[in-house]
């Protein structure tokens, strides 16, 4: 909690320092004692805090810890990540799988709670399924933690020059930044170039331009990290960069194993700023370590980007809805770029007559591809469906279902948002498609379908 308007944050300052020492003392006893077994390392949250207002102090001014401590708890506040919601999950396997039966699977399941001013965040939770499809959920516990940021990230510099291009920043002054840095570069190493390139050129509306959208573009690709010893459902993605924070929507999280055997954990997701949205993406191996990436190419864009969890035909591929309305197909070398999307289905039966998306990214079987869609119809009602594609062209659909396979009845359709069934992404256990799914974007539910079923509704008798 910091206010804008730093004349306030001066005069908050200036009151928490008219404390003599013993009081200062008093108030921390207290400010403990009320706040202590809530929170997780509390003093070093206070303690970060103070640095971001530390250049209000007086000069001259030498500060206890204790003092340092409550001027950084003026500046804190409580925020409940959930409060109004939690809602739209997806699930993946579990990067552990030791201590389990042959039949059983544990998983990681990511939601989006909403909180205050609808702001959104990604929590994880864990369980197992066991062979006879019952789902165990690990108890989360009271706590949330919020990751390190690393301070000094790496970039790739093909990359980042493509981006560049792609936001029509390609001037002599951006050239003599990226001129002067390496294949793969850090932070420093930008920030050196970028005042180096700023004394060599003279001040212009392009130069002050670039340096603000390239220190943006620097800013929304950032690395975090949380320590080994927090719980899955401690652990929270909260906005971080300008682009993202108004909330972090939607993580379609996927188990993507590429060529070589090796399996990478990536996320798509919806940053908005409070005016637009951009799709991102979240990768990891181990869910302690996370690299958070903008999309690029003039494809990025809108919601609902779910990529293939391998590739096809030696490519990555992806479903998206560029134009908020039909669903999507493309193809690309590299799982940060993407371009020339082409059209897999349009809305066709009233229940989607507004829109068609997907419930994240497609679940392979022996049949095809399955996809859970979703659908937006009168009233913007949502319901769940599901299609079959090819396997080795999915722009080829084997099937889709006529009617719903989930839609909102009874007290499903009250909520923050009601009318809704959503889902982020499903999985396979057993013969059985295992969905998890938010209810009217207020709470979250399970269900599992048998997938034999399911998959003869959608391939063509005969």
């Amino acid at each position: 909690f910091q206010p804008v308007d730093p004349v306030q944050v001066q005069n908050i300052m200036d009151r928490g320092l008219a404390l003599s020492e013993e009081e200062t003392a008093v108030q921390l006893a207290e400010l403990r004692a009320d706040f202590n077994d809530r929170h997780i390392e509390l003093d070093k949250t206070w303690l970060r805090h103070f640095e971001g207002v530390r250049a209000f102090v007086p000069d001259g001014t030498t500060l206890s810890e204790s003092r340092q401590l409550y001027l950084g708890a003026l500046f804190s506040g409580e925020y409940a990540l959930e409060s109004a919601a939690l809602f739209n999950p997806s699930i993946v396997p579990h990067p552990n799988q030791d201590g389990l039966g042959d039949d059983e699977l544990r998983f990681i399941m990511s939601l989006r709670a909403t909180g205050e001013g609808h702001i959104s965040s990604v929590e994880f939770r864990t369980g197992v399924i066991h062979g006879d499809h019952s789902i165990q959920l690990e108890m989360p516990t009271q706590f949330v933690t919020l990751p390190e940021r690393d301070p000094n990230p790496s970039f790739h510099k093909p990359t980042f020059l493509h981006k560049l291009k792609e936001m029509g920043l390609e001037n002599d002054w951006s050239a003599a930044v990226m001129g002067g840095l390496s294949a793969a570069f850090n932070l420093s190493e930008l920030e050196t170039q970028r005042a180096a390139a700023t004394v060599a050129m003279p001040d212009s509306h392009d130069v002050m331009r670039t340096m603000d959208c390239m220190h943006w573009l620097a800013e929304s690709n950032y690395q975090i990290h949380f320590n080994p010893s927090t719980r899955v459902s401690e652990r929270i993605i909260f906005p971080i960069s300008s682009n993202e924070s108004n909330g972090i929507e939607d993580a379609r999280f996927v188990r993507f194993v590429d060529l070589d055997g090796s399996a990478t954990y990536y996320a798509t997701y919806t940053a908005y700023n409070g005016r637009v949205i951009l799709p991102q993406l979240i990768e990891t191996t181990d869910f302690l370590h996370f690299r958070i990436r903008t999309l690029n190419g003039h494809a990025a864009q809108n919601k609902g980007m779910a990529l293939f969890p391998r590739r096809i035909n030696g490519h990555y591929a992806m479903l998206s809805r560029q134009d908020d309305e039909n669903l999507f197909l493309m193809y690309s070398d590299h799982p940060h770029f993407w371009s020339d999307p082409v059209i897999l289905t349009r809305p066709k039966r009233p229940w989607e007559f507004v829109k068609i998306g997907n419930c994240g990214s497609p679940i392979e079987t022996e049949a095809g591809w399955l996809v859970l869609t979703h659908g937006v119809g009168p009233m913007r009602k949502y319901c769940i469906g599901a299609m079959l594609l090819d396997l080795n062209d999915p722009s080829k659909v084997i099937g889709q279902l006529d009617e719903p396979l989930l839609k909102p009845v009874g007290n499903e359709r009250e909520g923050y948002v009601p009318n809704v069934v959503y889902s982020c992404g499903a999985l396979i256990h057993r013969d059985r498609l295992v969905l998890p799914y938010g209810l009217s974007d207020s709470a979250s539910a399970i269900v599992t379908v048998d997938l034999n079923e399911l998959l003869a509704q959608l391939t063509p008798k005969g």
